[in-house]
């Protein structure tokens, strides 16, 4: 197996023919319910995506702007399955900013008929076992679950090559096809459809609990935070809130912003940066050659070049201990990019290799 899809291991028990799963509960995850007639209409003024023109079984990256056009939150958004009463829409955003990020968009409620919500349903990450790992015994998958896993029929009927962003739902929830970089197989979200239920009969989650393969449920989480950085994929936390505009984080780069679409705040900002091409900053990817202790929390933690050392050049965006390096994503000056000696809070700090992300950065533009 791959060293950067070291996740913890289980399998569609019961049904001989499913895919085994690395598994990874996702505990800086947190999902906010928007129900009622006029869910899909408040939420389309208020985020940068199209939200009106979601179809159903697809979810979508989206960000919420301050009036000044600075990000509050990144989330992924989807609909309920078809038919449910109210409608309801479901946004996955990072946990430490969820409750807060309730609080601020009910205020812009008023008289739309939409209430948010912050639920308790957790979300794990799956990452189907290919078969040159070999499959695990039914009995030794089961040995030390840190995370419970769907009913193993909803497994096996899991596509094996899914766009990113298609959402299966069923019984067990919602499964939503996670972007990954090249040369990575398919994971998904799981976000269960009942709070707790899925979780019954089985025993209290601990922090630090070894899975079956010996990892601690922390370090399952990290590995899972680093197939998002490989991916590009940009969480806006607590640490990073009101610092970047959505472009800085290549937001229009992978769909995350319709520039069509209409009112939403901070859209005249957006807007402007984008059709008078003054995006000067963009997301890069970088590689510590070491992993970080406190890799965790360096997201927000200042990046210099050493060559220039008196001041910051960039920010880091989000960051992930794995495979013995450290992974991130991090602020960069286009003009400056390929003549940067970059270190990680200090100019004589931790050096930083750049890595390709699976999409291409725009230059910089001239004039």
């Amino acid at each position: 197996m791959p060293a950067d899809t070291n996740l913890h291991t289980a399998s569609a028990i019961g049904a001989p023919n499913a895919p085994f799963f690395y598994c990874a509960r996702l505990r800086d995850l947190a999902v906010i319910e928007i129900a009622g007639a006029d869910a899909v209409s408040f939420m389309h003024g208020q985020l940068t995506q199209d939200v009106a023109g979601l179809p159903a079984g697809r979810a979508a990256l989206a960000g919420y702007c301050t009036p000044k056009g600075r990000l509050l939150a990144t989330m992924v958004l989807w609909h309920a399955q078809a038919g449910s009463e109210p409608p309801k829409l479901y946004a996955m955003v990072k946990a430490d900013i969820a409750q807060a990020l309730v609080k601020r968009l009910s205020m812009y409620v008023l008289r739309a008929k939409a209430k948010l919500r912050l639920t308790a349903t957790p979300v794990t990450g799956l990452l189907p076992r290919g078969e040159a790992q070999g499959p695990l015994p039914a009995s030794e998958a089961a040995t030390g679950l840190d995370t419970p896993l769907p009913p193993a029929a909803e497994l096996a009927a899991l596509p094996a090559d899914p766009q990113p962003w298609a959402v299966v739902s069923g019984a067990a929830g919602f499964f939503i096809a996670a972007p990954t970089a090249p040369n990575h197989g398919p994971r998904w979200w799981w976000i269960a459809t009942e709070p707790g239920d899925a979780a019954a009969g089985l025993p209290p989650e601990e922090p630090g609990q070894a899975g079956a393969d010996g990892a601690s449920a922390g370090t399952l989480a990290e590995a899972w935070r680093a197939q998002d950085i490989a991916a590009g994929l940009p969480w806006i936390s607590a640490a990073t809130q009101d610092m970047f505009i959505p472009q800085t984080l290549n937001l229009d780069l992978i769909g995350g912003v319709n520039f069509t679409k209409g009112c939403y705040p901070g859209q005249e900002i957006v807007a402007r940066s984008h059709y008078r091409g003054t995006v000067k900053r963009r997301m890069a990817g970088g590689r510590v050659a070491t992993a970080l202790a406190q890799a965790a929390q360096l997201a927000g933690r200042d990046t210099y070049d050493a060559q220039r050392p008196d001041s910051p050049c960039g920010r880091v965006i989000d960051a992930a201990a794995n495979a013995g390096a450290t992974v991130l994503l991090m602020e960069v000056q286009l003009a400056s990019l390929d003549d940067t000696a970059y270190r990680l809070e200090a100019a004589d700090g931790p050096a930083i290799a750049l890595q390709a992300l699976p999409y291409e950065i725009a230059p910089a533009e001239q004039g």
